[in-house]
């Protein structure tokens, strides 16, 4: 079974959100801002490669608003400075993990993942057999 990239892109969105989250408020203003500028470019560049290769339109539009929030992120971590800067990179890396986030839940309740059902049927010799089948939706 490979790893689906949109899963792959939304878990770096939500472990980079998270990331900048405690940057923001561990290190100082300029080092927050900084991190927040590289982590951020990673987090759009990946969404953006997504956007692209993606073949159906809920991930293009997953992928499309990660890479929009990321990139907002990556240009407000080089405009504003001091306290601003730090809240702002708060905000802007709850938001990240709120758009991946958002994109993992709504890849689940999609119709693209697999559902399993358990079919319970009894021959004519009288023993039941069970099978376990993964339909794809």
């Amino acid at each position: 079974m490979a790893l689906s990239p949109r899963f792959a892109i939304n878990t770096l969105g939500l472990v980079g959100g998270g990331f900048l989250a405690v940057s923001a408020m561990s290190f100082s203003a300029p080092v927050a801002g900084w991190i927040g500028f590289g982590v951020s470019t990673a987090i759009a560049v990946a969404a953006l490669t997504g956007v692209v290769t993606a073949h159906r339109a809920s991930a293009k539009a997953g992928h499309g608003l990660l890479a929009l929030v990321a990139g907002w992120s990556l240009v407000a971590a080089l405009v504003f400075s001091g306290t601003a800067l730090t809240w702002l990179v708060l905000g802007n890396a709850l938001a990240v993990a709120a758009a991946a986030l958002g994109d993992l839940t709504a890849h689940e309740l999609g119709t693209e993942r697999v559902v399993h059902s358990l079919e319970i049927t009894e021959p004519a010799n009288g023993q039941a057999k069970s099978t376990l089948t993964g339909i794809t939706a």
